[in-house]
């Protein structure tokens, strides 16, 4: 049985950016303004997207496999190879999933939820 990664959480009502460790004046290489990861955004919107069409893939499959199984629909001695090859595919598409699933959130992971902006503040020989 696999179990789906974590999904990327999307921004929260009233979510805020990191706050600064220090009160001290402002400098060029601390960050003063904040966004939401545009990258991370994406990755919500990617996993939103791709998981229904999973789903949709796994009960089509699942569909498949419970008429194959069942003796009132398929009753010949060839349909046992059909229900051996049904669950090979089930199980690669099970594993599809969890790669996909998984690389989804890898990429997560790796990827900062906010991200500093410029702040619009001139700089002298920009």
């Amino acid at each position: 049985m696999f179990v789906d990664p974590p999904a990327p959480q999307p921004l929260q009502q009233g979510e805020m950016p990191p706050t600064p460790a220090s009160t001290a004046l402002p400098s060029p290489d601390r960050a003063t303004a904040w966004e939401f990861n545009p990258d991370y955004q994406r990755l919500v919107t990617t996993w939103q997207q791709v998981l229904p069409m999973l789903d949709a893939l796994a009960a089509s499959m699942e569909k498949a496999y419970a008429r194959a199984t069942d003796r009132e629909v398929w009753d010949a001695p060839v349909s046992g190879r059909y229900v051996e090859e049904m669950a090979q595919w089930r199980t690669g598409l099970r594993l599809y999933r969890q790669a996909i699933l998984t690389s989804i959130n890898e990429q997560e992971q790796r990827t900062e939820r906010w991200v500093p902006v410029n702040a619009g503040a001139p700089h002298a020989f920009s």
